[in-house]
């Protein structure tokens, strides 16, 4: 299948053997592709197209392929399919395209689904997904036939690494792809899932987002475990400061000494210039 992404449903028929002309297919004769990368649909986006339907038709036709005598697959228009049969409609405008394989189908109906309406971040992921392990497709293979790097293919993947709860959350729009890619880079599932309430909760950017797993992964790269030959000194220290006091073993030699406000800072500088 030729690269054709952006040129719309017209160049993804002319590069397929179709019937170019109008086909009227009755709609109990045809059935949803089982790999239909579109799982979510907007309540109101679908109330809109069933009134426009309602108001002029179907104006573009639906593409399907032939799978035996008098049945027909669908390659693209699920949502107009949707809205037809919620209008009572028995037939709808199909173009039939020959393809070659399930494989070809499949990469059809993900391309005219990214041209019309963008696909959630993780619906790209299942499909990729799908190409990968059941049609043997490389992520560059599948760039190319998008039109995408190489590393976002690599990155819209690896959202299925997720809990369930965020890839859910994903698909309903709860949290952007940006947030769902900070998360990913968190190994720890329990940790992962206490930033995602975080910014479900705080409603963070991904920016802030971004910035708070930078820090974290930051302050982890300080070792902070006191020195084997100080540990009665910190303790000691601890409870004449009345504060958390740590030694940093990082080569630096430094000392950590907590504080929570100014008035505490000046009782420990008191204590310390006393002694």
């Amino acid at each position: 299948m030729a690269k054709v992404l952006g040129k719309g449903l017209a160049a993804l028929i002319r590069n397929h053997d179709s019937n170019q002309h109008d086909n009227n297919v009755q709609i109990k004769n045809i059935v949803s592709n089982p790999n239909q990368p579109r799982q979510e649909f907007d309540e109101q986006d679908m109330l809109s197209l069933v009134k426009s339907i309602s108001e002029k038709g179907i104006i573009q036709p639906l593409a399907v392929r032939q799978i035996n005598n008098n049945q027909f697959e669908l390659i693209s228009g699920e949502r107009r399919l949707r809205a037809a049969t919620t209008l009572g409609l028995k037939a709808v405008p199909v173009h039939i395209i020959n393809v070659k394989d399930d494989s070809d189908s499949m990469e059809l109906a993900l391309i005219e689904n990214i041209q019309r309406i963008d696909l959630n971040a993780m619906e790209e992921a299942e499909a990729y997904a799908v190409l990968i392990k059941k049609h043997n497709r490389t992520q560059l293979e599948i760039a190319n036939k998008v039109s995408k790097s190489r590393s976002e293919i690599a990155n819209k993947i690896r959202l299925l690494k997720l809990p369930k709860i965020i890839q859910d959350s994903i698909k309903k729009k709860k949290i952007d792809y940006g947030h769902a890619r900070a998360l990913v880079s968190i190994k720890k599932p329990s940790k992962i899932l206490k930033l995602y309430n975080a910014i479900i909760e705080k409603k963070l950017s991904v920016r802030q987002t971004e910035l708070l797993i930078k820090s974290l992964n930051k302050n982890k790269t300080i070792n902070t475990i006191p020195l084997k030959n100080y540990i009665k000194q910190i303790s000691w220290l601890k409870k004449y400061l009345n504060t958390n006091v740590k030694i940093i073993d990082a080569k630096k030699n430094k000392i950590i000494i907590e504080f929570a406000n100014d008035k505490e800072l000046d009782t420990i500088i008191n204590k310390i210039i006393n002694e």
